[in-house]
This record gives C-alpha cells, structure tokens and sequence, in this order.
C-alpha cells in the first residue's frame, strides 16, 4: 500500500478530482473528526487512477497546497482542471501549484442553491436552475445564467446575490471538450468511492489514529484501482488529444 501511494506518475493528467470525507479518530483522549482526502485523475490514455489519499484536521489551504505539492513532487503534470466542492483554500493551491482551472462540483452547487429557496418554491427553482446547464455553449449558459440570477433576486434576495459569486466557478467545466463535460462537471466520480470508505468505516467506528485510517482506505483504493485498470477507457484518446499539451493520439498495438 506504501508502495501504492506514493508511486512515481508518468504523462500528463488533464483531469484531477478532489473531494473529502470525515471519519472519527481518537486523539489526545478526545474523538475527532478527521478529514479523509482522495485524489482521482484521468491520464491522456484515458484511463482513471486513484493518485493518493491523505488525511488532516481541516480543508484550510496549508493543507491542500502540501498535498497537491507532494503529488507534484511524484510527477503529477499537465492538470488542466481541478474538481471539488468549494473550497476557497483549495482553490489558490490548485492555482499556485498547477496553475490549473477550478471546477466547483455542480451538484454540491445545486444544494446549496436550493438551501436559499423556500422549500415551497425548491422545486420551481431547480427547473429554472436546470435551465442554465441545458446550454450547448458557454456564452449561452452564461447568458442564461444571468436571466435567471435576475429573475430569482426579485423573489429570493440572497438566492440571486449567492448566484453572483459562484458563476465562474460552476460553469467553468464549459470551456472543456462536450464529450467530457457530463464527468467533470461535478464530483459524482467520486461518490461511490466515499460511500464504500464510509461503510467499511462504520464497521470500526472510531479510529484509534490517522495511521489506521490511511490502511484502510488506501487497501480500499487499491482494489479500486486495480477494477479501474481493467475496465474500458474513461475518456477517448481522440478527445483527451484536445485538452492535453501532446495531441498525438497514441493507439494500442495490434497484434500480428
């Protein structure tokens, strides 16, 4: 598992989700809450790999920008847009260690959106919100953003005022390639490996250190991996090509 995590990675990965979840550790006497961070990344061959794990106290940026370095350290290059929920301190690491793009997870996003409506009118709003990522292009769900911020400020104040501040951050998966949008729109890659962290973790309960929660997720991501390896591509090559610094497709050989 040692080895597992802290393996050297090769090529370029244009893709790299984040997303954390927290378990209960012991410490000092005291149960914890413990913030479990995994890393996920699509490669140019199109493939997904479960790239780390770490865990912290917090999501504060001195954190984030240690992790991101040490995967940087490992040779991790060619990130072109970080996934994840939002997160202010995660963002200016990404920038500062990757210089890369950050997508706030839209569905996280919708959320707390909807948190601002009347539970009366939720349903309403979310048919309208929906509206605006039915766009084929940037400009129109920027466009159509901007309608329906306004339409909504005269109804519910603090909806319109929360939609101001996070435009960017939502639709910035929309200056990526169509083919790809539907996966890094959000951090649903990531959703089925947290609850599969979360229902081995209810079986321990409390952890007696980070060194025991490392263990088992990292023997979990292992597995995950190792399904990942053999599974059909995630991405095509053609269109990975189009986001990549290399845009040579390479094919697989073909026995003679």
């Amino acid at each position: 598992m040692n080895a597992f995590l802290s393996r050297p990675l090769e090529g370029a990965w244009p893709y790299l989700w984040l997303d954390a979840t927290y378990l209960k550790v012991r410490e000092s006497g005291r149960i914890v809450s413990r913030a479990v961070i995994v890393a996920v990344a699509v490669n140019e061959d199109g493939k997904r790999d479960v790239l780390g794990v770490a865990t912290g106290p917090s999501e504060a940026e001195t954190f984030w920008t240690g992790f991101l370095r040490s995967l940087a350290d490992r040779g991790l290059r060619g990130v072109k847009l970080v996934i994840a929920d939002d997160r202010k301190g995660l963002r200016a690491a990404a920038r500062r260690v990757f210089n890369a793009t950050h997508q706030r997870c839209r569905v996280h996003w919708m959320r707390n959106a909807l948190a601002h409506a009347p539970a009366k009118q939720r349903t309403a709003v979310a048919a309208m919100l929906k509206t605006i990522f039915a766009q084929e292009t940037k400009a129109d769900a920027e466009a159509q953003w901007e309608a329906v911020a306004n339409a909504l400020r005269e109804k519910v104040e603090k909806l319109g005022a929360f939609m101001d501040g996070s435009r960017d951050d939502v639709l910035a998966y929309m200056d990526f390639p169509g083919e790809h949008r539907a996966q890094i729109a959000s951090t649903n890659p990531l959703e089925r490996v947290n609850r599969e962290i979360k229902r081995r973790a209810d079986v321990i309960g409390i952890f007696p250190n980070d060194d025991a929660i490392i263990r088992l997720v990292a023997a979990l991501m292992l597995e995950t991996n190792d399904e990942w390896t053999v599974a059909r591509r995630y991405m095509s090559l053609e269109t990975l090509a189009r986001v990549t610094d290399n845009p040579t497709v390479r094919l697989p050989a073909v026995a003679t």
